[in-house]
């Protein structure tokens, strides 16, 4: 209940025990065992720094925080404890508060996302629980993408980073060291398991602005930011890595503020153990350090957990506002346990810590502040204040209406995908395929082209051959041609003269005939005359003209 211009958290016999606002920064922690009322604390608290006009972060690990939005209701147990604390006179009364709900999922809240890029290497190395080699990698992939201008969004672009180092690792070996792609492929592996569990819900735009968390309503109550846990809570190293995340976030983000009246904003985590366990060394430091400066930005963190020996003394020793519910002591550890929460408290000498400690009732708490000088009080056994918000869990009707009532649910409660290293590989991947394409083609083109000349040349090397052929088989029967019609010729020519001498033969041997017969039947008249009378010219004549052609033809003969 916010009282007096301070958060008054509960009551110590008569006097009212508060928060300063101005020393709230400065951290804090609601311990005890479970079922010692650690939640109506919260509540109480979270109630307070709203009505101061603080904004809160709550991370509602059981869904019993939900019901802040509804005004609470009076009941037997409430209106005792606020009589008996004398509430009523000083303004207690029930009250809705200004919620905006939050789900990694998207189920039960507006989708809260953050990107690949804000979450950095070192605690997604976390989430994908990485060895030490395989941080090593994913840091330098995060230095690759940062070099070559890939923004890393959502888990789809790791993905495509990842694989891209991969299918180019010679290169990047040789100027970033050795990148296995055993070791890559490991990496991949757990990136499919985390989307498995809800890491492409929570990994995308638009990522959460603080900015937007750090706002007052109408009537100046800071807004409270409730995020759902349910769920989530069953993924201990993604719940715990968030809380770094959005500590981080804090941190980078928000400029120095120094001393305030109040805090520009308090957070609430529950669970918190898991913060811590199985946080290396290197992460336990970078917490340690958060939680050290973040008080100068106007930032106040409240730890909720079972045990105080589940967070680090380094970082147990910067939370001066305490309240610490019953602690169990039944087994040695426990009891040394208990001994070490009692003893973490500035002694009060009205009784003995640890003993108050172990007999704690619920509602009840031992509490020590910051007084304004900055000075841990002396401790106190106080009861708690009851909340004036509704208890337990929330209608979904009214959670729905919550949710799409919200200022900033046109904002947050669709995914944009803009264009990031994915759509940017993918486009390589794309040009890379195309101009290979391309190559091939002109390859086969090229291959194609030279069986086709190869082809032509021997088609026209089988023309040619076929033309020398068919010319020489011209030529040929040119030439058996020429040498028939030479023949021809020539025995043309032998028989023209042939017949010439044949003619000429016979015309001589006519001419001599005819000589000769002239000559023969001289003769023979010449050898009629001798024989006497007409009869011997006759006879003569005839002998003589037989004789002559007999002697001729003998002569042709010869």
């Amino acid at each position: 209940m916010y009282y007096d211009n301070k958060v008054w958290v509960g009551k110590s016999g008569d006097e009212n025990v508060y928060i300063y606002p101005r020393m709230a920064n400065r951290h804090g922690m609601i311990a005890g065992a479970t079922g010692t009322g650690k939640t109506v604390t919260l509540k109480v608290l979270a109630e307070s720094f709203s009505d101061c006009g603080v904004p809160v972060f709550l991370a509602d690990v059981k869904g019993d925080l939900a019901g802040m939005c509804n005004k609470g209701a009076e009941n037997e147990s409430v209106g005792k404890r606020a009589e008996e604390m004398g509430l009523l006179e000083k303004g207690f009364n029930f009250r809705s508060y200004p919620v905006t709900f939050w789900d990694i999922y998207g189920e039960k809240g507006l989708p809260l996302r953050a990107t690949i890029s804000e979450m950095g290497p070192l605690l997604l190395s976390r989430i994908l629980d990485l060895n030490e080699t395989q941080t090593d990698i994913l840091t330098i992939i995060f230095k690759i993408a940062d070099n070559e201008s890939l923004l890393l969004l959502d888990t789809k672009d790791l993905r495509s980073m990842i694989q891209y180092v991969s299918d180019n690792a010679k290169e990047y070996s040789a100027r970033y060291g050795n990148l296995p792609k055993q070791s890559l492929g490991a990496i991949l592996r757990a990136l499919a398991a985390l989307e498995a569990e809800g890491g492409e819900e929570f990994f995308g735009e638009p990522a959460l602005t603080i900015s937007d968390w750090m706002r007052t309503d109408c009537n100046g109550r800071g807004e409270i930011q409730i995020l759902d846990c349910q769920k989530l809570i069953g993924n201990p190293t993604m719940y715990s890595t968030f809380l770094l995340w959005m500590l981080s976030e804090l941190f980078e983000t928000l400029p120095e503020a120094g001393d305030r009246d109040k805090p520009k904003m308090v957070f609430f985590f529950d669970e918190a153990h898991l913060l811590f366990d199985t946080a290396s060394k290197t992460l336990l430091g970078k917490i340690e350090q958060v939680v050290k400066l973040i008080r100068s930005k106007g930032v106040g963190i409240y730890f909720i957990t079972q045990n105080p020996k589940d967070i680090p003394d380094g970082v147990l020793g910067q939370l001066g506002n305490k309240v610490q519910h019953a602690l169990h002591a039944y087994t040695p550890a426990e009891q040394k346990g208990a001994k070490a929460a009692a003893q973490s408290f500035r002694e009060n000498p009205e009784f003995d810590t640890y003993d108050e400690l172990t007999r704690l009732g619920i509602g009840e708490a031992l509490i020590s502040v910051l007084d304004e000088a900055g000075v841990p009080t002396v401790v106190k056994k106080c009861s708690i204040l009851p909340p004036q918000s509704q208890m337990g869990a929330l209608e979904e009707s009214d959670r729905s209406s919550q949710i799409t009532g919200s200022l900033l649910y046109s904002r947050y409660a669709k995914m944009v995908d803009r264009e990031s290293a994915y759509e940017i590989l993918e486009r390589k991947v794309m040009a890379e395929q195309e101009e290979e394409r391309k190559a091939a083609e002109a390859a086969e083109a090229e291959k194609q082209r030279q069986k086709e000349e190869a082809a032509a040349q021997k088609q026209r090397q089988k023309e040619e051959a076929a033309a020398e052929r068919q010319r020489q088989k011209e030529e040929a029967a040119e030439e058996k041609r020429r040498l028939r019609e030479e023949e021809a010729a020539r025995k043309a020519a032998e028989k023209k003269a042939a017949e010439k001498d044949k003619q000429i033969k016979k015309a001589v041997e006519q001419t001599a005939k005819s000589a000769a017969g002239t000559v023969g039947r001289e003769v023979g008249n010449s050898i009629g005359k001798s024989l006497g009378g007409s009869f011997g010219k006759k006879v003569g004549g005839n002998m003589g003209a037989s004789l002559g052609r007999g002697i001729l033809s003998t002569l042709f003969r010869l």
